[in-house]
């Protein structure tokens, strides 16, 4: 994969491919996802964690 990044966003050109990829949007989508496992966690009865 090669990547060429700018500050906000970043191009990939994989095979034919070619993706421009919104940094600040993949942070956002990772830091809800990481909120998701947490709550999940905090769920879960003691035993199973």
């Amino acid at each position: 994969m090669d990547g060429k990044e700018t500050a906000k966003r970043k191009q990939v050109l994989e095979g034919n491919a070619f993706y421009e990829i919104d940094l600040e949007c993949m942070r956002k989508k990772e830091r809800r996802e990481e909120m998701e496992k947490r709550e999940r966690e905090a769920r879960k009865p003691k035993r199973f964690r």
